[in-house]
This record gives C-alpha cells, sequence and structure tokens, in this order.
C-alpha cells in the first residue's frame, strides 16, 4: 500500500508538469522506477500502461479547452505511432541505452535555444505538414526506447521552430494519446508472442503502475485550463528551464553520479 500512494504523488506531480509543459510524465516515472531497480522495458511497459489512461484524459482536456492544432495532429499521430511501435520491439530486443546520451544532448540543446528565444517577442511561424512525419517517427521511438520522450523531443523540436506553445503542448499531449496506446499494445504483442519474457515482472510492480494511473488521473483534467490560461513567455521559459534540468539529470546519471 505504501508503494501505491507514494507512486500515487509521483503520477499526480509528473502529470501536473507533463499536461501544462507538454513533457516529463514517462521521463520522471520512469526515472523513479530504475532508480527502484525496474529493469528499463519492464519500467517503460509500466509506465505506458499508466499512460494510457492519463494521456486519454489529458488529451481529452486540451481538446476542450481548444488548445490542439488539427492540421498537425494527424501525421503526428500516424507517424508516432510507427515510431513508438519500432521502439518497443527495439527495446524488448536489444539494449537501448547507447543512443541515451545523444537524447540527453538534444534535450539540453533545445533547451537552451527554447530560453534563448524567450529573450524577446516573436511572430508565430507556420511548419509545414510533412515534416510532422519524421519528427513524429523519431519522436514514438524514443518514447518507447526511453520509457518517455514524446514529449521533450516533439514538444522542444517544435516551440524550438516557433509555433505558439499552447498549440503546441495541446497537440502533442493529445497525439500521445495514440502513440501510448501503439507502444502499449507492442508490449503485449511482444509479451504473447515470447519475444519478452518479463510478465512476471509487471505483476511485481502492479501496484506501482496502479498509483501511476490514479495520481495521473487526478491531475490531468486541469492540463487544458493551465495551457489556456498561462502566458506564452512563461510557458516557454517553464518548457526550456524544464529541458535543461532533465539533461542534466540523465547527463549525471549517465555518468555514474546519480544512481
Amino acid at each position: 500500500m505504501d508503494t501505491f500512494f507514494t507512486f500515487l504523488l509521483v503520477g499526480f506531480l509528473a502529470q501536473a508538469v507533463d499536461g501544462a509543459l507538454g513533457m516529463a510524465y514517462g521521463v520522471i516515472s520512469t526515472s523513479v522506477l530504475l532508480a527502484l531497480g525496474v529493469p528499463p522495458a519492464t519500467a517503460s511497459a509500466s509506465v505506458h500502461a499508466a499512460e494510457v489512461f492519463t494521456t486519454g484524459a489529458s488529451a481529452g482536456s486540451h481538446v476542450w479547452h481548444r488548445n490542439v492544432d488539427w492540421r498537425l495532429l494527424v501525421p503526428l499521430a500516424v507517424a508516432g505511432l510507427i515510431g513508438g511501435v519500432v521502439g518497443a520491439f527495439v527495446l524488448t530486443g536489444v539494449d537501448g541505452g547507447a543512443i541515451k546520451p545523444f537524447i540527453v544532448a538534444y534535450l539540453g540543446l533545445m533547451g537552451a535555444w527554447i530560453l534563448w528565444r524567450t529573450r524577446k517577442d516573436r511572430p508565430e511561424r507556420h511548419v509545414a505538414r510533412w515534416l510532422m512525419a519524421p519528427l513524429g517517427v523519431v519522436g514514438g521511438f524514443l518514447d518507447a526506447v526511453g520509457g518517455g520522450g514524446w514529449g521533450p523531443a516533439v514538444s522542444s523540436t517544435l516551440m524550438g521552430a516557433g509555433l505558439k506553445a499552447r498549440n503546441v503542448i495541446g497537440t502533442v499531449n493529445t497525439a500521445e494519446f495514440f502513440v501510448t496506446v501503439s507502444v502499449s499494445s507492442a508490449f503485449v504483442w511482444a509479451l504473447a508472442t515470447g519475444r519478452w519474457s518479463d510478465l512476471g515482472a509487471l505483476h511485481d510492480h502492479a501496484a506501482a503502475v496502479a498509483g501511476l494511473v490514479v495520481g495521473g488521473l487526478t491531475a490531468a483534467p486541469f492540463s487544458g485550463l493551465i495551457v489556456k490560461h498561462v502566458p506564452q513567455r512563461t510557458l516557454s521559459l517553464a518548457v526550456g528551464a524544464l529541458l535543461i534540468v532533465l539533461s542534466i539529470f540523465q547527463g549525471l546519471q549517465l555518468a555514474g553520479l546519480r544512481d
């Protein structure tokens, strides 16, 4: 029961940040599970199982508050679905840790770029729909392999390109629901076909997953409301700062300076 309430708090805080800034639920939740000794594939599967519920609730909130750019949503979601499935199969068959240093470096650079752009007001730009395909594939792949990475990869890139923060966060969070369902389905398929044999490990962490679900669902309905009313500059500053903090934290982990 202590495990359930601990992860309820983790899920609530992680979803509150994710819903408002478009990233961090997966990264925060996965980092906590990995710190407790959960294998990477099991941690990713556990977090994505919880995210099926939390991303659905968050997406509904963003749609309700009209934060979604429908022009970009469909190609981004379809491409993310494909990348997520590929990443799930890679993670259940090989060690995905080899690409982690590149992800960390990318997060840090994008955080610095977004902060630099907030120095003065800039006109909103438009991004071609075809760019959503490669971006979605990469984001979905990184999300599955890293147990969280869709928001940091996709939101940071679109905001760095100059899109309005409110629409980026709403669109990326809504697309994430479809990516999460695809990744979770791929993990289930890997279990059913014998490609992945860590089913027992998932059972061992059922209380943690349940806590992540309940905590995330509690915070998710407020996502769209927060993004709708927080000023653009404040959102951009918060996203940039969060990316830099995440990159430093994960960089220290890679360097062995943190467990």
